[in-house]
């Protein structure tokens, strides 16, 4: 790290400000999008194309992004990566005016798709960076808390994008929606271009190959439990929720001023998916700490594996709507909990000049097991039951505890290695 560089806490709010500023765009196309399907002419299939385009292109880009980081640094990559950010929201405002717009084909999904491929690439940029940056500026004794800090940004950007996207588009337009999300991811680029700095190794070759990936126990080993946690969480809990909550007619009535409001599956789900995005958040900023304060890794990341062990537990015995409730809330927790430690844990054991390519691996395989999971438990929810799915899931983040567990040891010969012992 150059001895010019600032504050690492001005450094590291400076990203958690970016990532949180433009993570609106990656909401606020949800609660929107959906509903202009009939309105643009857009089928049902090229809606769910849209909504995951981000997603697969990412899937492709993450690795090339993480060794550009290595190659030329984390300062250009990470503002444009927030740039192009900027831009891709801006496209929604494209394709969502484009039958008005002179010389602009009324083509409205070419429009949307572009964009969501450009936030894709953009997003990569920004993710292998922003970690890296964050490891960089950290000290071992608090990497954990700042690595929570920066992932809670990035966690709080995209449902705060669902609510800015719902709100402004019922007062005003979807169009301003868009304007105001575009202006938000511009914010983030000036953010980022005054006080993030240069932190990164810089090397003088600068080619770039997709397969040039960071294959080392530690980077395998994290990125194994990323790929479980998304594999459950995205995969398994939110894409089954709202047909679960309709087979077993678990919906949520409140009574408000004398008055009941009764929510339907779809709205039963979104409040229970809040629930555990909050629990996550929560949980994100405090693993980091409380694996700072004990001076160890492992046992942190098993203790929250576990939680998130016990959740689908709760869910599979599930006999009322509040132990949903209870369910949602522990395996959001675990989710988060898990992910300060892991990506600390993941810098503590990586070379400073290869952490750009292992911070890819980690989300390449994170990106798999999201993308992964709805094609697997959809069906087997459909055509087995949910008892069995969700009996099945439990499994998952134990899995991850025993491959963490192993694959630490074999690395580092001890059970749960202290900070000091696991720093390269």
């Amino acid at each position: 790290m150059s001895d010019s560089t600032p504050n690492p806490r001005a450094v590291v709010l400076a990203v958690v400000a970016s990532t949180f500023f433009v993570g609106f765009g990656g909401g606020v196309i949800f609660p929107i999008l959906p509903n202009l399907g009939e309105v643009l002419g857009i089928s049902a299939v090229m809606v769910g194309v849209i909504l995951s385009a981000n997603r697969w292109t990412r899937l492709v880009a993450n690795a090339p992004a993480g060794i550009l980081v290595d190659r030329i640094g984390t300062r250009t990559p990470f503002i444009a990566g927030l740039a192009v950010e900027g831009v891709a929201t801006f496209g929604y405002v494209v394709a969502i005016l484009a039958p008005e717009l002179p010389f602009v084909p009324d083509v409205p999904e070419f429009w949307f798709v572009l964009a969501r491929v450009m936030w894709g690439i953009g997003s990569a940029l920004v993710f292998a960076t922003a970690y890296t940056i964050t490891a960089d500026v950290s000290e071992t004794a608090s990497r954990g808390t700042s690595m929570g800090i920066v992932r809670a940004g990035i966690t709080f950007g995209f449902p705060a994008g669902m609510v800015l996207g719902g709100l402004v588009s019922e007062l005003y337009s979807n169009a301003t929606a868009f304007v105001m999300a575009a202006a938000f991811a511009g914010l983030a680029s000036v953010i980022a271009y005054f006080i993030v700095p240069e932190t990164h190794v810089e090397s003088s070759d600068r080619s770039v190959s997709p397969l040039d990936l960071e294959l080392t126990l530690p980077a395998v080993t994290v990125g194994l439990v990323n790929f479980g946690l998304y594999f459950a969480y995205v995969g398994v809990l939110f894409s089954t929720l709202v047909i679960y909550l309709e087979a077993e007619s678990l919906t949520l009535s409140v009574e408000l001023f004398g008055s009941a409001i009764d929510y339907e599956e779809q709205g039963t789900s979104g409040l229970l998916m809040a629930v555990s995005v909050l629990s996550g958040s929560v949980f994100t900023i405090s693993g980091g700490a409380i694996s700072d304060s004990v001076g160890a890794r492992v046992p942190v990341l098993v203790c929250f594996l576990l939680t998130n062990c016990l959740g689908f537990v709760v869910l599979t015995m599930a006999p009322s709507f509040w132990y949903v409730v209870a369910a949602c809330g522990l395996i959001g927790a675990g989710q988060g909990g898990v992910g300060g430690p892991l990506t600390a844990l993941l810098a503590d054991l990586t070379p400073e000049d290869r952490m750009g390519r292992a911070m890819a691996t980690n989300n390449v395989l994170g990106d798999v097991g999201g993308g992964l999971g709805p094609l697997i438990a959809v069906p087997i929810a459909q055509s087995v039951g949910f008892d069995f799915l969700y009996a099945l899931s439990v499994f998952i983040p134990l899995c991850g505890a025993v491959v963490l567990v192993a694959g630490i040891y074999t690395h580092t010969g001890s059970l749960s290695p202290t900070v000091d012992e696991s720093v390269v």
